[in-house]
C-alpha cells in the first residue's frame, strides 16, 4: 500500500472518531443553546477554561506518538509496552492536577472580568467535569498507542458508540425527560463523566484482553517507575504541552474576553469557535497520520522516505484546508442558523465564520507543523513561536483592537476583532514552522 493510501486511510479512521469526540461539544452547545442563550454563554466560558486543561495535559501524552512510532519501525514491541507503562505515572500525575485547577477557576474567572452571574454556573460545570479529566486523558493516551500500532479503528468504534450514549444522555440530563426536570448546563456535565468512564472501561477491558497488545507485554509484569524512560517522555511532552497550552489557550481566552461584550457576542462566538474545532479536525487526522509515519520511517532508519511523507502530509492538509474554508463562506448563513434559533446571533455568527474560513487555513498548516517537527525532537522552539504570536499577536492584538482601538480605527467592540488577529497570528505561525521543518530536515533526524 502506498504512502498517500495509508495517510489517507489511517487519517480518515482518526478523523471519525475525532469527529464522534467533537460531538459530545456539539451536542451541548445545541442543547445549550436550546435550553437559554445564559446557558450557552456559561457553555462558552466553562468549556474554553476545561479544553485548555485538557489539551495542556493531553500535550504532554501524546507527545509519546513519535516516540511509540519510532519504536514500532525500529521492530521494538516490547520498549512500546514499558513505555506505555511509564507514561500511566506521568498521566496520574498531570491528572491530579488538571482536576485541582479545575475545581478552582474563581481566579481567572474575575481576572477576565466573566460577569458574575455566570460564575457560579461555569464553577458548578468546570467541578464536575474535573472527574472526567482523569479517564478522558487516559483513554487519549491509550489512542496514542493504537495510532502508532497503526490500528486506530478500536478507537473510533469507542468513541462513535460513546457518542451514540452522549446525545440521548445529554438531551435528557439537561432538558428533562418523562416527569423529571433537567438540570440545564449542569446535565451536558454529568453525561460526559458518564461516558468518558464507560470508555477509560472499554480501553481496560481491550489492554487485558485483546491479542493486539499481547505483544508489548504492558503489565507482565507490572513495573515500578523508570526514569530513563520517563525522562526521555518529559522532555519531549513538557515542551509540547506548554505549546498546545499557548494554543488553546489563546484561543480560549478569546471567549473569557469577549465575555464582557455581552451573551449575544459570546453566543455568536461559542458557534464560530465550535464550528472552528470541528474543521480542526481534519488537519489533526492527517497530522496524527503523517506524523506516525514519519516517526516510523525514523525509527526504521530510512530519512529520505520519511522526507516523502512530510512533503506529501503537506501537500494533503493544504489542499483539504482550502477546501473547507471555501465551503464554510459559502455556506456560513446557513450553518450559524442551524446552532441557534435567535435570529441576532445567526447575523453576528454568520459574520464571525466568514473569517473562519481564512483561519483555517493557518490553523491546519500550523498544526501539521508542529507534529512534523516533534518528529524531529524539536519543541523548544513551536513554544517560543506560540507565546510570540499567539499570545502577543493574536489574543494580546485582538484584545487591543476590541477594546482600545489603534491609530486608524476606534475600538471595535466586536468580537471579530480577536478572529482578525488569531488568523494574521495563525498564519504567521505557519510560515515560521515549515520554514523549520525544512532546516531540520535538511540536518536529518535527531535522536
Amino acid at each position: 500500500m502506498n504512502e498517500r493510501r495509508l495517510i489517507a486511510g489511517h487519517a480518515a479512521t482518526v478523523f471519525i472518531g475525532q469527529l464522534a469526540v467533537m460531538g459530545f461539544g456539539v451536542t451541548d452547545t445545541l442543547v445549550a443553546g436550546r435550553s437559554s442563550p445564559e446557558a450557552l454563554a456559561a457553555l462558552s466560558v466553562g468549556s474554553s477554561l476545561y479544553i485548555t486543561v485538557f489539551v495542556a495535559l493531553m500535550g504532554v501524552l501524546q507527545a509519546q506518538l513519535p516516540i511509540f512510532s519510532e519504536h514500532m519501525g525500529a521492530g521494538r514491541p516490547h520498549a512500546m509496552g514499558h513505555c506505555f507503562e511509564q507514561g500511566l505515572y506521568i498521566c496520574g500525575l498531570l491528572s491530579l492536577g488538571g482536576a485541582f485547577l479545575l475545581c478552582h477557576p474563581q481566579l481567572i474567572l474575575e481576572w477576565t472580568q466573566v460577569p458574575a452571574d455566570l460564575q457560579g454556573v461555569v464553577s458548578d460545570y468546570l467541578a464536575i467535569l474535573s472527574w472526567a479529566l482523569a479517564p478522558a486523558l487516559l483513554f487519549r493516551m491509550f489512542s496514542t498507542l493504537n495510532q502508532s500500532l497503526g490500528h486506530p479503528r478500536v478507537i473510533t468504534l469507542i468513541q462513535v458508540l460513546a457518542l451514540a450514549v452522549k446525545v440521548p444522555l445529554s438531551i435528557g440530563l439537561a432538558l428533562g425527560w418523562a416527569d423529571q426536570p433537567g438540570m440545564g448546563l449542569i446535565g451536558c456535565a454529568w453525561a460526559t463523566w458518564w461516558v468518558n468512564l464507560a470508555m477509560l472501561l472499554a480501553m481496560i477491558g481491550l489492554l487485558v484482553w485483546a491479542p493486539l497488545y499481547k505483544p508489548l507485554r504492558i503489565g507482565a509484569p507490572w513495573r515500578r517507575p523508570d526514569w530513563s524512560a520517563i525522562q526521555p517522555m518529559l522532555a519531549m511532552g513538557l515542551p509540547n504541552g506548554l505549546s498546545l497550552l499557548v494554543e488553546v489557550s489563546s484561543f480560549a481566552f478569546m471567549a473569557l474576553f469577549i465575555a464582557r461584550m455581552g451573551n449575544l457576542p459570546l453566543a455568536a462566538h461559542q458557534i464560530a469557535s465550535n464550528v472552528a474545532t470541528l474543521l480542526y479536525m481534519v488537519p489533526l487526522s492527517l497530522s496524527i497520520a503523517t506524523s506516525a509515519r514519519v516517526s516510523y520511517w525514523i525509527g526504521a532508519n530510512q530519512p529520505h522516505r520519511a522526507q516523502q511523507v512530510q512533503r506529501l502530509g503537506i501537500r494533503l492538509v493544504a489542499g483539504c484546508a482550502l477546501a473547507l474554508g471555501l465551503a464554510v463562506w459559502l455556506c456560513r448563513q446557513p450553518l450559524a442558523a442551524v446552532y441557534s434559533q435567535e435570529a441576532e446571533v445567526v447575523v453576528l455568527a454568520s459574520h464571525l465564520l466568514g473569517w473562519l474560513a481564512v483561519f483555517h487555513l493557518g490553523d491546519a498548516m500550523q498544526a501539521l507543523g508542529m507534529f512534523l517537527l516533534r518528529c524531529h525532537k524539536v519543541t523548544l522552539a513551536p513554544l517560543l513561536v506560540y507565546a510570540l504570536m499567539l499570545w502577543g499577536l493574536g489574543l494580546g492584538g485582538g484584545q487591543w483592537i476590541a477594546y482600545h482601538g489603534t491609530p486608524w480605527t476606534p475600538a471595535l467592540q466586536d468580537p471579530v476583532a480577536f478572529w482578525i488577529s488569531s488568523s494574521l497570528a495563525l498564519a504567521l505561525t505557519s510560515m515560521i514552522f515549515l520554514w523549520l521543518l525544512g532546516q531540520v530536515s535538511r540536518r536529518g533526524p535527531r535522536h
